[in-house]
Order: structure tokens, then C-alpha cells, then sequence
């Protein structure tokens, strides 16, 4: 099989290995096969909804990639935003410096970035199917449809399915969810396939607009919303300002009343801009607290 192969440089602090180890500790992709040195999987690109296997390794300064489809510009700026390399992250480290809650983490885990769902679609797939369900159980749902309804790609030698594109689930049923549930996929593949769920649209608009249209969308809340624009589109700045579980972890690192209103966490990552994304995410990471059940 032919492959292709480029780099990515990172701007910024930035360590694969510490995102790998994330990849392989949390639930959604624990399953993925790992040897602890390459992330591996196969995905539907946005740019044509076509099957295609990524191999990522650690390199200097950034990651080399191995692709099996030739990776013109779509494709390697959909790489660089799952890892959250289309950021220039070197003022990321500098918020540490004014905030010593935050820097305390940046210490902790320095070159963390967020890693992304494969695309927005998929993201948005994963927030209704997880609804409800443990991450475990709403892992397993969701590699049955992408091994009934998906591509199985050959990366590295060895086999891996990428979840259907929005067409493939347009009409699709026999999806192992409430009869509910499968409407809201459905709805989010008209949604995709009109151009709604894709990384440049989201992040063309404000976040707070972005996350107002997705609530839009069927099945998606404030929680899949955040989810969808920050895990799944790459924004790195946004704050979904209603998220129970984040609250929590900040009021515990902040030392917030129990009944601060929302205001008052907006208010604390007001600081964080323009990184809103990626602090929430350290945050949610590290030592105050563990990604929770739904991602």
C-alpha cells in the first residue's frame, strides 16, 4: 500500500507523548490498538467524506504523519486541528504566569493540548449516543455502527474502521439506539451534509454563536454543544458556560461558592483568552478533576 508522509510543527509548548497517554487513558479511545509510541486511526475526511488511515508519531518540534490517501492541504489541517496544532499555542504558558491555579497544571502536564474528536460530525454523533449511557457502553455502540455502516482502512498493517460519513446515516436504521436517538443522527447528518457540522463553518463564527446553532441541532444541549465546538471543531476559545461537572472542578481549584451562578465561572475564564478551550480542558485532564462520563 502506498503511503504519504508530512510534519507538523508545533508553535508553542507541545508534547505528543503526553497525548497519546490521554488518548489511550480516556474511555472514547482507549480501544483504539497502541504500541505507546503511534496514535493510529481511521477517520471520514471532511473535505470529502472519503476513508482515511492516519499513523502519528512523536518528531522534533512537532509530529511526522503517515497518511494513506495523499495528504493534500484539507487533510493536514484536519491532522493539525485533531491534535491542536493549527494553534499557536505559545501564549497558552504565559496565562499560567498571571493565573498560578492554571500554571500549577501547565507545570504539571506541560505541552498538553486538547485532542479532538476525528471531526465535528463525528463529535456530534458521539453526544447523542453517549446521552444517557456510560462511556463504555456508548464506546462499544458506536464502533458496531461504524463496523456495519463504515470503512475498515489498513494503517501501519494493521485494521481499523472509520465511523460512516453523514450520508451513510442519512437513512440508516438497525443503529442499536432508542428509535429517539436515531432521529437526532439522522437530523445531524442532514445537518453535516448541509454544511453546518464541519470545522470551517463553526469556526468562522463567534463562539457564543456557534454554540447557539448547535443548540439548534437535534439532540444537542448546552453540554454536546461545548462538546461539539471545542472537542470536535478545535475552537480554541470557547466556553460553553454551563457545564456542571467543569463547575465543580473549578470550584474546588478556585475555592467558589457552592452556589456561584454561571457568571461567575465565565467571569473566571474571561482571564483565559484566548485559550478558553484549552484551559477548560487542562482543567478537566488533570489533578482537579477527570474527564467525565460523556467526554
Amino acid at each position: 500500500m502506498t503511503t504519504h508522509r508530512f510534519t507538523l510543527t508545533a508553535e508553542g509548548p507541545f508534547d505528543f507523548a503526553d497525548s497519546l497517554r490521554f488518548v489511550e487513558d480516556w474511555p472514547a479511545t482507549s480501544a483504539l490498538p497502541s504500541d505507546g509510541r503511534s496514535l493510529r486511526f481511521a477517520y471520514c475526511a471532511e473535505a470529502d467524506w472519503r476513508p482515511i488511515g492516519v499513523s502519528v508519531t512523536g518528531a522534533p518540534g512537532g509530529v511526522a504523519v503517515t497518511t494513506t490517501r495523499p495528504a493534500g492541504p484539507a487533510i493536514r489541517r484536519e491532522v493539525a486541528r485533531i491534535l491542536s496544532l493549527d494553534v499557536d499555542g505559545a501564549g497558552f504558558a504565559k496565562l499560567g504566569e498571571a493565573d498560578p491555579v492554571l500554571g500549577d497544571l501547565q507545570r504539571l502536564r506541560p505541552g498538553l493540548r486538547p485532542v479532538c474528536f476525528w471531526s465535528p460530525w463525528e463529535a456530534a454523533c458521539w453526544a447523542v449516543i453517549v446521552q444517557r449511557s456510560s462511556m463504555l457502553i456508548a464506546s462499544r455502540i458506536k464502533q458496531r455502527i461504524a463496523e456495519r455502516y463504515g470503512a475498515r482502512v489498513e494503517v501501519d498493517g494493521h485494521p481499523y474502521t472509520a465511523f460512516p460519513p453523514p450520508v451513510s446515516l442519512l437513512d440508516a436504521g438497525g443503529l442499536g439506539l432508542p428509535v429517539q436517538k436515531e432521529e437526532w443522527v439522522r437530523g445531524l447528518a442532514r445537518a453535516a451534509l448541509d454544511g453546518l457540522l464541519t470545522t470551517e463553518h463553526l469556526r468562522s463564527l463567534a463562539p457564543e454563536e456557534a454554540l447557539a446553532e448547535l443548540r439548534a441541532l437535534p439532540g444537542v444541549g448546552p453540554f454536546s454543544a461545548g462538546l461539539i465546538l471545542i472537542r470536535g471543531a478545535g475552537a480554541p476559545d470557547a466556553f460553553p458556560g454551563d457545564e456542571p461537572r467543569l463547575f465543580a472542578i473549578l470550584r474546588e481549584a478556585y475555592g467558589l461558592a457552592e452556589d456561584a451562578p454561571p457568571s461567575a465561572y465565565r467571569k473566571l475564564a474571561d482571564a483565559w483568552r484566548p485559550y478558553r478551550s484549552w484551559a477548560s480542558f487542562l482543567f478537566r485532564a488533570t489533578a482537579y478533576g477527570v474527564m467525565d462520563e460523556r467526554g
